[in-house]
């Protein structure tokens, strides 16, 4: 309809004294338009139809039974200062988790030994979600000893950054483990909107990756960098990491987790961590 509009200016102008100049500029305009509508036409046949979700991925892939939140913290500690953050750490994180007054759990705490160095890993769980987190946080403002930790942490530290994370419904919820053990926190960043499908692969393979018990917690961003999925695994040492990892290629349905998850990762990091003495995932 638009084209047919232009045409009748155009024949119009064409009868004034400047019509081969001005017809000149219309048909340029209609070749365009036309152009324009045919390239978007043909660009439509190829436009992949989403669906639109209904509900909140935290509402899919959350566990319902509970409400917990967890909270990751990395803090990238002064080298010469590592071991004094690690006594004040060891002084400060257990009475907090042995406090009935906090809703939370320290759930483990480690240094990172390959991968970013000099670095301390905390994850908490907060039974109740955000009221719980909110309660805690607010509690700690008014504790002493926690704001004097604080202040001296402070001093100790290069850089800090959180996440707040929930659970994926089909792990484990992270329980304490003798050890000792190596701790291994993948980290990928995958492509806004898959995270669902990541979720229903996922929940295939964990299966597959339970039978040495190495699998021990499953989590998916809520706030800071989003679309970011942490995995968790235990192991003896580095061999055992090695034979366990090599052993899931035997079996069945593996390859295929494998060959359909890696196009949905931006980017992916892995951590080898140490327990530090009080963790209660040693």
């Amino acid at each position: 309809m638009a084209t047919r509009v232009l045409q009748r200016v155009g024949k119009g102008l064409k009868q004034t004294t400047n019509g081969l100049q001005t017809s000149g500029q219309v048909t340029v305009t209609i070749r365009s338009l036309s152009a324009f509508r045919e390239d978007s036409w043909f660009k439509s046949l190829f436009v992949r139809k989403v669906d639109p979700r209904k509900d909140a991925h935290s509402h899919l892939l959350a566990k319902k039974e509970d409400n917990n939140l967890y909270k990751v913290q990395f803090h990238n500690v002064k080298p010469e200062c590592l071991d004094a953050y690690n006594e004040l750490c060891e002084d400060v994180l257990p009475s907090i988790h042995a406090d009935a007054e906090y809703p939370c759990e320290l759930v483990g705490t480690w240094n990172t030994w390959y991968g970013e160095q000099d670095q301390a890993v905390h994850l908490w769980r907060y039974r109740g979600g955000y009221p719980a987190l909110t309660e805690v946080m607010n509690k700690l403002r008014q504790n002493k000893v926690f704001m004097d930790y604080r202040n001296e942490r402070g001093k100790m530290l290069l850089s800090r950054r959180n996440q707040l994370l929930r659970e994926f419904s089909f792990w484990n919820e992270p329980v304490p483990r003798p050890g000792p053990n190596i701790y291994e926190l993948r980290s990928y960043q995958l492509r806004p909107g898959t995270m669902i499908e990541w979720g229903n692969y996922w929940a295939r393979a964990i299966e597959i990756r339970q039978q040495n018990h190495e699998a021990v917690g499953g989590f998916f961003s809520q706030i800071g960098n989003l679309y970011t999925v942490h995995h968790l695994w235990a192991y003896k040492d580095l061999q055992s990491r090695e034979d366990t990892r090599n052993a899931a290629w035997q079996r069945e349905g593996w390859d295929e987790v494998v060959y359909y998850t890696v196009p949905l990762i931006q980017h992916m990091e892995s951590r080898i961590m140490i327990p530090m003495k009080t963790s209660p995932l040693k």
